[in-house]
């Protein structure tokens, strides 16, 4: 073996049958999540956050630079900052104040099954707000100077494998992502070359939320996969 390596860790020996059952279980976990726009007040206890931001932290990344910092926000006050800010970007977004619309006609019509409007309470609602930055520079030591790599793609990961281990706790999670974001490297006090990529809001679904029929159309196997 080189020097400064170490053996691959070693997995469960499963039979196929047993491979098989439990990547179908998981699927058929992963396929209840849905993007939740009502949220309770209910707490949420920090230890749940800790737990699904390390396990986004484990995520495949460009040179284990690992250039994510998940800012968690959880005060009432920084809450109704980002909620204020987000807001108006997003009545520019909708044209909600008679001005022009920011977004196009067809951006909006995609939109239109949803229900979205530039309403957003659950930023306000939910007990947490985790916003996801990506640092262009950095390195493993976060010098501020060394460049990192495919960050897009690995805070990308990082973010779903984050989603997934809420939904796993039993939460509820919503991504928002405001157009333009920088508000959010203000409010949070992050550094300049941090780029904002989402909100993740994170909270247990009001009695009365509900889900728009589009939403629940996902595309079969046949057409997001091909064998070859």
């Amino acid at each position: 073996m080189s020097e400064g390596f170490q053996p691959y860790p070693k997995l469960p020996e499963l039979p196929d049958d047993e491979r098989i059952a439990r990547a179908t279980a998981a699927f058929e976990r992963m396929r209840t999540r849905r993007s939740c726009r009502d949220f309770t007040g209910q707490p949420v206890p920090r230890e749940v956050i800790e737990s699904a931001i390390r396990a986004g932290g484990t995520a495949p990344n460009g040179a284990n630079h690992q250039p994510w910092h998940f800012a968690v926000v959880g005060s009432p006050e920084k809450k109704r900052a980002i909620r204020e800010a987000a807001e108006a970007e997003e009545r520019r977004f909708y044209g909600a104040d008679g001005d022009k619309p920011k977004a196009s006609d067809e951006w909006l019509g995609a939109l239109d099954p949803i229900g979205t409007d530039d309403k957003k309470p659950f930023l306000e609602t939910a007990p947490w707000l985790i916003v996801c930055f990506a640092q262009r520079k950095g390195g493993i030591e976060e010098d501020g100077e060394t460049q990192n790599y495919y960050v897009n793609e690995s805070v990308g990961l990082a973010c779903g494998m984050l989603i997934s281990t809420l939904h796993e706790a039993g939460l509820a999670t919503l991504t928002h992502t405001p157009s333009p974001m920088g508000f959010l490297r203000d409010i949070c006090e992050r550094p300049k070359d941090e780029k904002p990529l989402m909100i993740v809001v994170v909270g247990h679904a009001s009695p009365d939320a509900t889900v728009p029929e589009h939403a629940l159309k996902k595309k079969p196997l046949t057409q997001i996969a091909s064998w070859l």
